[in-house]
């Protein structure tokens, strides 16, 4: 399917893309049918930099990671580690968390849990010394002070807390770090060379550079790579490449990773109130982004960003009747533009009739 006018014309929408965010550069990988037509590196690694951002370089993929702690999960229920249904107390009896909240509804965002991203001291402690995180106590401690967002199975909330507690669960079934885990049940089987959890700021040495103004007191733009702690992410956060989050995108909606009873759990779809420009019904499953409604097919996946990157890596059914992963990995957070840039690889597909 792919042809020269085509990686043509995704370059140049790609580098139109990012100079409308101000962004340095992408790396992107777009798949068909499983075969991958596209992975290039778009634009330059900084502002006013000459060096080329290149397609296997890596970056934090934030809220991706859900699709790992998710994928993670259900293989523990399939060996008969983990019962979706039963409340996560019985598996942490430790849990700092009242309510009983089933692992299910951890992974949809059912369980009525609040976040901290909107928190003052959340940000003002980030800003402060972005060098040394909460704990997990200090996570819970701080985020569930003002009480439960609504009692589990009442709503839909998205909550970074209820995957902190999902990373917690995996550690201690497998009695094993989520780092150590990912790497023998995913990274190993998949012949991943650039994909692992991120434990100490030592890492961020692998890291394209990455851009915002989130750590600066006076909003200056900046390589926040070297002083971000991937800490701040209480979940954990994982380190990859655009074609390395598109082979694993593959493999759990199209391999064998899971068996299709459980990839057709993953993706029961629990709709969520909030908008979107991009989606025609949102919706959340197992640790993925949906949109039933998409007309490039069931749209499922998931965005990320956070300090210095934005993210996206999405699958679509049926665009131009094909199959297409596109993933997208910009090194500044801004407007969202790793999302938009995934978005328009499908719709590019459809323009140039592939």
């Amino acid at each position: 399917m792919a042809s020269d006018p085509l990686q043509l014309a995704i370059d140049e929408r790609v580098r139109s893309m990012l100079a409308q965010t101000q962004t340095p550069g992408a790396a992107v990988a777009l798949t068909v049918d499983g075969r991958t037509i596209y992975a290039e590196g778009v634009g330059v690694r900084a502002p006013g930099c000459a060096i080329q951002l290149e397609a296997n370089d890596q970056f934090y993929i934030y809220s991706i990671t859900k699709m790992f702690l998710a994928a993670i999960t259900l293989k523990l229920a399939q060996n008969g580690q983990i019962e979706l249904d039963a409340p996560v107390q019985h598996f942490l009896p430790d849990l700092p968390v009242e309510a009983e909240i089933s692992v299910r509804q951890l992974l949809n965002h059912t369980g009525g849990l609040p976040d901290y991203g909107s928190l003052s001291a959340y940000n003002a402690d980030l800003r402060a010394d972005p060098g040394k995180p909460w704990t997990p106590d200090q996570f819970f401690t701080r985020t569930l002070e003002g009480g439960m967002a609504f009692a589990p199975g009442d709503g839909w909330a998205y909550s970074n807390i209820g995957y902190l507690i999902v990373r917690l669960l995996i550690e201690r079934v497998s009695d094993a770090t989520f780092r150590t885990v990912l790497d023998e049940q995913i990274a190993k089987p998949l012949g991943l060379q650039h994909t692992f959890v991120s434990d100490t700021r030592e890492d961020s040495a692998v890291l394209t550079p990455g851009f915002s103004t989130v750590l600066s007191q006076t909003e200056t733009l900046e390589n926040v790579a070297p002083l971000y702690h991937p800490g701040w992410v209480a979940h954990g956060v994982v380190i990859s490449t655009a074609g390395e989050v598109a082979r694993c995108i593959e493999e759990l909606f199209n391999g064998e990773f899971l068996p299709d009873d459980l990839v057709q759990m993953m993706l029961q779809p629990t709709l969520v109130p909030d908008d979107h420009p991009l989606f025609q019904q949102s919706a959340y499953g197992l640790g993925v982004m949906i949109d039933a409604e998409s007309p490039y097919g069931l749209l499922t996946g998931h965005g990320g960003g956070g300090p210095g990157y934005s993210l996206a890596a999405l699958h679509f059914s049926n665009v131009a009747g094909h199959r297409v992963t596109s993933v997208a990995l910009a090194n500044r957070d801004a407007g969202e533009i790793g999302l938009r840039i995934a978005f328009e690889l499908a719709a590019m597909l459809v323009e140039h009739g592939s």
